[in-house]
C-alpha cells in the first residue's frame, strides 16, 4: 500500500538526508574509531609509559572500551529527545559533541608532562566519543529510512557504510602523518594531527547536516509522542529489544577483532606498522561496497536471510584468521583482512541499519534502534580487551580460544535472527506491534 501523502519525502530530500547520514557517520567514526587505531599503535606509548608494554596494551585497550560502554548512555539520551523532539536537532548535537572532544583529545599533555591526570582526562573525552556516537548512528539511519518510500535497506545502509569510510579517513591520516614526520616525530606530536584536523571535518559535516528537514513520519506522529521512549521499549518491545542485541553482537566483535586486536596482535607477530595499516585502510574502503551492496541484496531477499548467511561464514572464518595471520607474509594478511571486513562482515553488519529501524515503532524508533544497536556494539569495545587478556593468560598464545569466541558470538546471532520475524516489508509509518 503507498504511503499516504503527509508521509511522502521529496527526492531531493532524500538525498540530502542520505548524503547527511554517510557525511555525518564518516566523521563521526573517522573521530570514534580514529582512537581506536591510535589505542593500538601510539597510545600505549604516550599514557601509559609507566607500564610494561602488554599491560600497557591492556590499559590501552581499556580506554578504548570505555567509549562502547558510554554509547548505550548516548542512544538513551539522545534517543529520548530525538522520540520527543526530532532526529534532526539530536544529530547536529552529537556532532558537536564528537568534534569538541576529538579536538580536545589532540590537545592532551602526555602522562610524560601532567602523570596520572593524562590518562584521566583521556578517559574522560573518551566517554563523551562515546556518547556522542551512541546519540548518532540511530538518529542518521531513521533520517534516511523515515525518508525511503521504498529500498530502506540500500538508503539506511549509507550510515552504517560510513563506518568503515570513517576507518579508511582516521587510518590514512595516522599512516600518512606517520610516514610524513617519522616514528620519533610521530610519537612526540604526529599523532596529534588527525584529532585536530577533524574540526574541519565538523564544520562541513554541519554544512550539509543543517539543509536537511525533519522526517515525514516522525512528523505524522509528532502528536503521538510519548513521555519515557525507553519505557515504551522496555514495556512494549523487550523480547524485541533483546534480540536486536543479539542479532548484532558478533558482527561488532568480529568488527573490533578485524579493526582493533588484529593491528596489536600483528605488530606482537612482526608486521610493520605500516603494513598492517596499509590493510587496513584497503579493507575499509573495499567494506564501503560490501555494506551497501549487502544491504541493497536485503531489499530483495529479507534482512534475516543475508545476516544469517554473514553469521555462518564468519563462524568458520574465525578459525583461518590467526593462521593465515601467523604465517608472516603480508599478503595473507591483506587478504584476511579483506575477506573478513570486506565481505564477510559487511554481511551481517550493513542490513542492520534497516532492520534496527523495522523493529520499533516511531514514537521511541530513536531510542529502541539506539539502544539495541549500541548495547550489541559493546563487542566491539570489549572483544579486543577480552581476547588481550586471552594472549595475556596463555603466554602469547591462545588463538584458539579466541576463535572459538567468535564462532559463540555467531551462533547467537544465528539463533536471535532465526527467532526474530522478516522485517524488510514493515511500514515504518504504523511500526510492529507491540512484543512480550
Amino acid at each position: 500500500m503507498p504511503n499516504p501523502p503527509a508521509l511522502t519525502s521529496s527526492p531531493v530530500q532524500l538525498r540530502r538526508a542520505v548524503a547527511s547520514s554517510f557525511l555525518g557517520s564518516v566523521i563521526e567514526y573517522y573521530d570514534f574509531l580514529l582512537y581506536a587505531t591510535a589505542s593500538a599503535v601510539v597510545f600505549s606509548k604516550v599514557f601509559f609509559s609507566n607500564l610494561s608494554p602488554l599491560t600497557a596494551t591492556l590499559a590501552s585497550f581499556g580506554t578504548f572500551a570505555t567509549g562502547y560502554l558510554a554509547r548505550p548512555l548516548g542512544g538513551v539520551v539522545f534517543g529520548h529527545f530525538g522520540d520527543r523532539l526530532g532526529r534532526r536537532q539530536m544529530l547536529v548535537l552529537t556532532m558537536i559533541l564528537m568534534g569538541a572532544a576529538s579536538f580536545l583529545i589532540g590537545l592532551l599533555p602526555t602522562y610524560a608532562q601532567i602523570g596520572a591526570l593524562a590518562p584521566v582526562a583521556l578517559v574522560v573525552l573518551r566517554i563523551l566519543q562515546g556518547i556522542a556516537v551512541g546519540g548518532e548512528w540511530g538518529g542518521a539511519v531513521l533520517m534516511s529510512a523515515e525518508h525511503a518510500t521504498r529500498r530502506r535497506g540500500l538508503w539506511a545502509s549509507f550510515t552504517n557504510a560510513g563506518a568503515p569510510f570513517g576507518m579508511v579517513l582516521s587510518t590514512a591520516a595516522l599512516g600518512g602523518t606517520a610516514a610524513l614526520v617519522g616514528d620519533e616525530a610521530f610519537l612526540a606530536w604526529g599523532w596529534r594531527v588527525p584529532f585536530l584536523i577533524s574540526v574541519v571535518l565538523l564544520a562541513v559535516g554541519l554544512f550539509v547536516r543543517l539543509r536537511v528537514e525533519e522526517t515525514p513520519v516522525f512528523e505524522a506522529a509528532r502528536d503521538q509522542a510519548v513521555r519515557t521512549p525507553l519505557g515504551d521499549v522496555l514495556r512494549n518491545h523487550p523480547r524485541t529489544l533483546l534480540l536486536a542485541v543479539g542479532v548484532g553482537l558478533s558482527a561488532f566483535v568480529a568488527q573490533g577483532t578485524l579493526t582493533t586486536f588484529l593491528i596489536a596482535y600483528g605488530v606482537q607477530a612482526g608486521y610493520a606498522r605500516q603494513d598492517i595499516l596499509n590493510g587496513l585502510t584497503l579493507s575499509s574502503a573495499l567494506a564501503v561496497l560490501g555494506i551497501v551492496g549487502w544491504s541493497a541484496l536485503s531489499d530483495r531477499v529479507g534482512r534475516r536471510p543475508v545476516v544469517l548467511t554473514g553469521a555462518v561464514i564468519m563462524a568458520a572464518f574465525a578459525f583461518a584468521l590467526f593462521p593465515l595471520t601467523n604465517t608472516g607474509s603480508v599478503g595473507l594478511l591483506v587478504l584476511a583482512l579483506v575477506l573478513g571486513q570486506s565481505v564477510i562482515h559487511p554481511m551481517m553488519y550493513g542490513p542492520l541499519a534497516a532492520l534496527y529501524a523495522e523493529l520499533f515503532s516511531t514514537r521511541s524508533r530513536y531510542t529502541g534502534a539506539s539502544l539495541g544497536y549500541q548495547v550489541a556494539g559493546l563487542g566491539a569495545g570489549l572483544a579486543p580487551l577480552l581476547f588481550a587478556q586471552i594472549q595475556a593468560a596463555t603466554g602469547g598464545g591462545g588463538t584458539v580460544v579466541i576463535s572459538s569466541v567468535i564462532a559463540g558470538f555467531c551462533l547467537l546471532t544465528v539463533l536471535c535472527t532465526l527467532a526474530l520475524k522478516e522485517t524488510s516489508r514493515e511500514d515504518l509509518a504504523s511500526g510492529p506491534a507491540p512484543s512480550s
